[in-house]
């Protein structure tokens, strides 16, 4: 006969309840007092999915709004109708023709068609609105070309 030997059980690892802090086992995430119906707690990847597919969504959602709202403006088409000095700076009128359906605004570029590419001497400015199918004749100060009357060119779009 063999002498009986006591075993006593390991003790369990134990956390804390994710909402009150009681001691549960490792495998559970909330206590009994704080889940009496005993449903799971949702797994990481998809709290992290649900996170996911809202952001796409919503980026989504803001594409098709920001389509919409320029819709039908443009294509511009521009020239530069007269050179003037004016100061230490020079005048320039520009035509600009909304080729468009709907009335808008764009980002027009003066610089010196003689130099090559885009330079640090190009003047970037906002155009007024332009009607549909309408052209404007509008006037801006160009203070980073000198004051040299010459040939400028114009680039809206």
């Amino acid at each position: 006969m063999t002498p009986a030997t006591s075993q006593t059980p390991a003790a369990e690892p134990l956390h804390g309840c994710v909402r009150c802090g009681a001691l549960i086992p490792i495998d559970e995430s909330m206590c009994e007092a704080c889940n009496p119906l005993g449903l799971k707690a949702p797994a990481a990847s998809q709290a992290h999915g649900i996170v996911f597919l809202g952001i796409g969504a919503a980026v989504v959602i803001m594409a098709v709004v920001a389509r919409l709202a320029i819709a039908g403006i443009g294509p511009f088409y521009s020239t530069v109708t007269n050179v003037a000095a004016e100061g230490s700076a020079l005048r320039v009128t520009v035509a600009l023709t909304n080729q468009g359906s709907a009335a808008g605004s764009t980002t027009c570029r003066i610089d010196d068609p003689a130099e090559r590419g885009i330079g640090p001497e190009a003047q970037f400015f906002e155009s007024p609105p332009v009607q549909p199918g309408k052209t404007l004749l509008f006037n801006v100060v160009v203070t980073s070309l000198g004051t040299q009357v010459r040939p400028l060119a114009a680039a809206c779009s």
